[in-house]
């Protein structure tokens, strides 16, 4: 019953995007956001200019050209760092390698090596997400930028965006929903994406065969942190503001925002934070990731004596090795459905807690004091992983299988659990119960990712739960998993295949949106077309609804919480 992306297989169930072609949204919102009706509906005189000189900027490594689609400057595959291949293979990053001239800088660099992509071979999840892939290369470590002006001398916000797929898949194009001119235009802010080493090329902790290898664990999340000093030392070229950096990522994306707020140094590189759909509260702990190191090098034919031969050998054969290994090992989920609370464990690759990059869980047991002041957006999607996606069937599931799946999960209480959650909806069908019961775990890790957050006393979490249902494919999606992000991104209409594109799509786009950027201005996330958005208090939990209308709740599922709370 789980969509074939999850995260207990620890690939890319992460991540979401859509087709159709691009709409421009409207003009950019000097003052504040603009009104709900001003998205997605404009277009440029000039829909593109590419000629020389048209959008070119300088960086610390040397000019770069871009191109400008509908007002916005767009620049792509920007290096932050250098190769990742041969004696830069499990090493921390390191600068890139300036260049004469102007460097042509309008295509998506390459990304970072990962196994195949299962969703293909589902028809209606491929043309769902429409993934754009990319071509595969160690040389990976590129930023992507959409910003209003260049060399304006104007201080606008910067919005960060972290990529899904866990720790072991993705990247900064995968989906179409990623693309950021039309948040950049809608917000007048400048929007950076960018790619950074996945699976054993950024988390295999190789540290007990030499001290050249202390780092290696962790060098996917000292990527990010390159990319953010990219950030701190060449945005003021793009219009932006290093001092207001705003780091937002979904699933694994939003797991790396968590893990960023743990990390030393990572401190002072950012200063808001949103989560969505990620609330991952715990890291690997060293010992079982010298363990799947260990089992990988034995894998590879390698050994405490060889083992530098690691440095040369095709990436694809390490990336076959992992995966032979991760699947031998993997820890089958109860019921199918990933324990949201131990999802670490359940990924395989991910941060390291070797008390050094990651000094101790990122949110466990507590919210991590060096990030304190730093405000968040935490949320989830109401379905997440469930869903009748590919599978059509599953929308007739009976009385007697809802029984017997959810007393898999929680045993005697099996009965208990079904009467709370179907209290709230009387009328919903089995598989909706269903559904939502198993997806409950996600937003429990959210919910206390924020309690963590608000005991600190200090900057202020804010909670949402987007519960907006498409009607594509009949609705059988409902609110899954990668749902949002077309709505924060303000391309619905560009994703179209998953939302339907549309005024009530694009209506609440605005509204998210607009959160969105209000949040990166100022660190709160309240405007003028939303309801009253309380900051979190564990006493009242209050949450924001994102649907149509968006509205906001206290505590709106305390008890189908309280119902699962003893469980795994």
């Amino acid at each position: 019953m789980i969509q074939r992306r999850a995260l207990l297989q620890g690939a890319a169930a992460l991540a979401c995007g859509g087709a159709a072609a691009g709409v421009a949204s409207g003009a950019p919102a000097a003052h504040g956001p603009a009104a709900p009706t001003d998205a997605q509906n404009s277009h440029s005189a000039a829909p593109l200019l590419a000629r020389d000189g048209d959008a070119a900027a300088a960086t610390r490594a040397g000019r770069v050209a871009g191109y400008i689609r509908n007002g916005i400057f767009t620049f792509k595959g920007i290096p932050y760092a250098d190769s990742c291949a041969g004696p830069n293979r499990f090493m921390p990053p390191v600068k890139p390698k300036s260049w004469e001239g102007v460097r042509s800088s309008r295509q998506y660099g390459y990304v970072a090596p990962q196994g195949p992509r299962a969703g293909w071979a589902n028809d209606e999840e491929a043309f769902m997400f429409a993934w754009d892939d990319g071509v595969q290369s160690e040389d990976c470590l590129r930023v992507n930028v959409w910003t209003p002006a260049i060399g304006d001398a104007k201080k606008r916000p910067v919005m960060v965006w972290l990529h899904g797929g866990g720790y072991t898949a993705g990247s900064g194009q995968e989906l179409r929903s990623y693309d950021g001119e039309n948040l950049a235009r809608r917000g007048d802010l400048v929007v950076v994406s960018l790619n950074h080493r996945l699976n054993a090329f950024g988390y295999l902790d190789l540290s007990k065969f030499g001290d050249q290898y202390a780092a290696s664990g962790n060098v996917g999340m000292l990527d990010i942190v390159a990319a953010l000093e990219w950030v701190r030392d060449n945005i003021e070229a793009f219009g932006g503001d290093p001092q207001m950096v705003t780091l937002f990522g979904q699933s694994g994306g939003g797991g790396k925002v968590s893990t960023l707020m743990a990390m030393p140094q990572a401190k002072g590189l950012f200063h808001r934070a949103i989560v969505e759909s990620g609330s991952i509260l715990q890291g690997i702990p060293q010992e079982h990731a010298r363990q799947l190191a260990d089992a990988i090098v034995n894998e590879l034919g390698l050994t405490a004596a060889t083992i530098a031969q690691i440095q040369t050998l095709p990436h694809q054969q390490i990336l076959t090795a992992a995966d032979k290994v991760l699947r031998e090992r993997r820890p089958k989920a109860v019921g199918g459905i990933p324990n949201f609370r131990r999802i670490a464990a359940q990924l395989g690759f991910g941060p390291v807690v070797d008390g050094k990059i990651l000094p101790d869980h990122p949110f466990d047991p507590g919210a991590p004091a060096i990030s304190a002041d730093i405000p968040m957006i935490i949320g989830t999607t109401l379905n997440e992983f469930v869903t009748a996606l590919n599978h059509p069937e599953f929308e007739a599931m009976s009385e007697a299988d809802l029984q017997t799946r959810v007393r898999d999960l929680y045993g005697d209480k099996a009965a208990s659990v079904i009467g709370t959650f179907r209290q709230r909806t009387p009328r919903a069908k089995p598989f909706d119960l269903w559904s939502r019961i198993a997806a409950s775990g996600v937003r429990a890790s959210a919910i206390q990712q924020a309690k963590l957050k608000a005991a600190q006393g200090r900057a202020p979490a804010y909670l949402y739960w987007f519960t907006w249902q498409t009607p594509i494919l009949s609705g059988r999606p409902r609110a899954f998993h990668c749902a949002e992000i077309a709505f924060v991104f303000d391309n619905t209409d560009r994703c179209e295949t998953m939302t339907g594109g549309g005024a009530e799509a694009r209506a609440l786009a605005a509204r998210m949106c607009d959160a969105w950027i209000q949040f990166a201005r100022t660190g709160n996330p309240n405007h003028a077309h939303l309801p009253r958005w309380p900051a979190f208090s564990a006493e009242t939990i209050p949450t924001m609804i994102f649907d149509h209308p968006p509205r906001v709740d206290m505590n709106p599922d305390g008890a189908e919480q309280r119902s699962v709370a003893d469980t795994g």
